[in-house]
C-alpha cells in the first residue's frame, strides 16, 4: 500500500507579512493611549494618557520641530523641522527618524490626509525662534521694516508661500502649491475634494484642488485681520476661522464661502476646534492665556478657562473627557477637564511646546476626524 504524504507548505511572505501587521496592530490597540507634544528645544514628547505623565522624548537635534500629524494607524508620526526645513518621519514604536523629506524654508503647518502630506512653508519668511510679542503686536512674528511684512525684507516680501504636498508611499514631494503670505492653518471640505488654507499675511482663505493644487477660490477676510486657525464644523455646514490681531473669529458658510456671523474672542486667538461630539465649539486666546467655550451651533459664549503662556494648539483625549494644551511660553501642556473645564494638571518639561495630536485619534485645532 502506497504511502499517502501531505506537502507541507510554508507561508508566503506576504502572508506572514500580513499576519506581522496584524500582530503589530493589534500590539498598538491594546497599548496606552498616547499624545505627541512637539517642543522646540527638547524634540517630541510622549505622554502616557493613562497616567497622564510624560513618558518619554523623541530627540531630534536642535531641529525646531512645530508641525505634527500622525498616519492612520498611529506608527508614523511626521515633523515639520523649522532648523533643518525638512518633514521628519517617525516610527512611533522606536521613536527614530526612519525617513526625511526635504520641503523648504520655515515648513510649520501639517496634516495627513488620504495618504498625503501636507506642509505649509514660507521662502519669504526670515524664520529665527519666536519672540515676545510688544503690546498689541501678534507673537513670534518680528517687527516690519519700513513699507514691509513682519519678518521679510524687501525681496523676501514678494516670495508668497507653499504647500508641499508629499505622497506617504513614495515619500516624494509631488507637488508644491503657491498659496498667499504666512500660510498657516490647513482644512479639508467635506467631500475631501478641496483644501482650504489661512494666509496670515494677505487676510485671505484660499481653496485648492487637493489633489492638482489647482486654485478654486479666494475668500477676503477684513483688512489686518491676520486669519490663523480653521475648522470645519462637524455637520459639514460651516468653517470657522480664528482672526488673531482682530480678536475675532468668523462663520464662513461652506457652500456660498460667505462670511455669516463674526463673533468676539479675548486677544490673540489661534487654535479652534469642535469637541468631540460637536456641541461645542473651543478657541485658544494665546495672548489673553485663556480657552474659550462656545455653542457649537449659536456661537454664543460660554465660559473662558484659564491656561499658560502662548497656547497655540491643543488636543481632546481619545476618549473625549479631557482636553489637553500646548503652551509654548509655560513649557507644558494644561490638561483640563472637557466638561467642567476645571484644570487637572499641568505636565512639564516641554520647553517652547507647539502642538499636540493622540493616537487613538481625536479632534483638535491641528487634526480632525
Amino acid at each position: 500500500m502506497l504511502e499517502t504524504r501531505i506537502p507541507v507548505t510554508r507561508p508566503r511572505r506576504s502572508i506572514a507579512l500580513a499576519i506581522a501587521g496584524l500582530l503589530a496592530m493589534s500590539a498598538a490597540q491594546a497599548a496606552a493611549p498616547l499624545a505627541y507634544v512637539t517642543s522646540e528645544k527638547a524634540g517630541v514628547g510622549v505622554i502616557d494618557l493613562d497616567q497622564m505623565t510624560l513618558a518619554k522624548t523623541f530627540p531630534v537635534g536642535a531641529d525646531g520641530p512645530r508641525g505634527l500629524s500622525l498616519n492612520a494607524d498611529g506608527t508614523r508620526l511626521m515633523i515639520a523641522n523649522k532648523n533643518t526645513g525638512d518633514l521628519s518621519v517617525i516610527d512611533t514604536a522606536s521613536g527614530k527618524v526612519v525617513q526625511r523629506v526635504k520641503i523648504g524654508k520655515n515648513p510649520e503647518y501639517v496634516r495627513v490626509h488620504n495618504g498625503y502630506v501636507y506642509v505649509t512653508y514660507e521662502p519669504g519668511e526670515s524664520g529665527g525662534p519666536p519672540v515676545a510679542p510688544a503690546a498689541g503686536k501678534p507673537e513670534g512674528k518680528p517687527e516690519a521694516k519700513p513699507g514691509g511684512k513682519p519678518g521679510a525684507d524687501d525681496d523676501d516680501d514678494k516670495l508668497p508661500a507653499q504647500i508641499a504636498i508629499v505622497d506617504m508611499k513614495t515619500w516624494r514631494v509631488i507637488r508644491s502649491v503657491t498659496s498667499g503670505h504666512e500660510t498657516e492653518g490647513i482644512e479639508f471640505s467635506r467631500d475631501g475634494q478641496s483644501m482650504l488654507v489661512t494666509n496670515e499675511g494677505d487676510d485671505t482663505v484660499s481653496v485648492y484642488h487637493v489633489r492638482t493644487g489647482a486654485p478654486l477660490r479666494t475668500v477676503k477676510l477684513a483688512p489686518g485681520s491676520r486669519p490663523r486657525g480653521i475648522r470645519l464644523s462637524p455637520d459639514g455646514k460651516h468653517y470657522v476661522v480664528t482672526l488673531e490681531s482682530l480678536s475675532k473669529f468668523v462663520v464662513i458658510d461652506a457652500h456660498s464661502m460667505e462670511v455669516i456671523k463674526t463673533v468676539d474672542t479675548k486677544l490673540g486667538p489661534y487654535g479652534v476646534a469642535f469637541g468631540p461630539d460637536g456641541q461645542r465649539l473651543f478657541v485658544a486666546a494665546a495672548r489673553d492665556k485663556a480657552v474659550q467655550v462656545f455653542d457649537g451651533h449659536t456661537y454664543e459664549h460660554i465660559a473662558d478657562v484659564p491656561v499658560g503662556q502662548r497656547c497655540w494648539h491643543f488636543s481632546f483625549t481619545p476618549d473625549g473627557a479631557k482636553l489637553m494644551v500646548a503652551c509654548g511660553r509655560s513649557d507644558a501642556v494644561y490638561v483640563l477637564d472637557a466638561k467642567s473645564y476645571q484644570s487637572i494638571k499641568q505636565i512639564g518639561e516641554l520647553p517652547l511646546a507647539w502642538g499636540i495630536v493622540t493616537y487613538p485619534h481625536s479632534d483638535g485645532s491641528i487634526e480632525s476626524h
